[in-house]
């Protein structure tokens, strides 16, 4: 059983936080660590405080749509992903879960899923809302750790951090950016580029951005 002691709270709306923080309160062993608003500030945070689980709301400024998943959980593995949101369309359900989310609750629905998705996320096993359930009945999604999700349909080899910066090169940010985000030098962020241009057989800034596209790591 995995422990989910620390939690990041993502909504852009301070009385959600509030109400959230009242029902977490309630759950042995969960304690809000951090707070957060917008986008941004989830990355921030999740880079200085250790965090075990993000719930967030999609609809917060800063926050690209499904892509901002996918990247949160290429850069943090082993963070359990929790959305919570007003969206009940069948598509965002399963957009939430194939981008890396391991469990997906409704603003309207009942209090006690909290604790029973944060229970399922404690064993590994993916949570989805009972009134959206449907939408994700007829995908026999395999329960387990959330990292084999995560690896890249690429057909050469990469490591964890070229995966990283993979996954980060489609939203338009610099070499410098990319090595701040992922706290590491610049000359080791150009190093891990060179490397997977290497990999890849990619001679161009904009081959190895279409390379990611492909894959589905859009900038959207």
């Amino acid at each position: 059983m995995r422990g989910l002691s620390r939690v990041l709270l993502a909504d852009d709306h301070a009385i959600v936080r509030e109400g959230l923080k009242m029902l977490l309160s309630t759950i042995e062993g969960i304690a809000v660590v951090s707070e957060a608003a917008d986008g941004d500030t989830v990355e921030r945070l999740l880079k200085e405080i250790k965090t075990d689980l993000l719930i967030l709301d999609l609809g917060m400024p800063g926050v690209g749509g499904f892509q901002f998943i996918r990247t949160i959980r290429t850069l943090w593995p082993d963070l359990k992903i929790l959305i919570m949101t007003a969206n009940l369309e069948p598509r965002s359900v399963r957009a939430a879960i194939d981008a890396g989310a391991d469990g997906y609750l409704t603003k309207s629905g009942d209090a006690s899923e909290l604790m029973a998705a944060i229970e399922a996320l404690r064993h590994d096993q993916p949570y989805v809302a009972e009134e959206v359930r449907f939408a994700i009945d007829h995908q026999d999604r395999p329960a387990g750790p959330s990292a084999p999700r995560t690896a890249l349909a690429s057909p050469a080899e990469l490591t964890r951090r070229e995966q990283q910066m993979l996954a980060l090169i489609p939203h338009g940010v610099t070499t410098r950016d990319i090595a701040e985000r992922l706290g590491i030098s610049p000359l080791t962020a150009r190093k891990h580029r060179e490397n997977l241009m290497r990999k890849l057989d990619l001679h161009s800034g904009a081959e190895l951005t279409a390379y990611a596209i492909r894959l589905g790591l859009s900038a959207g």
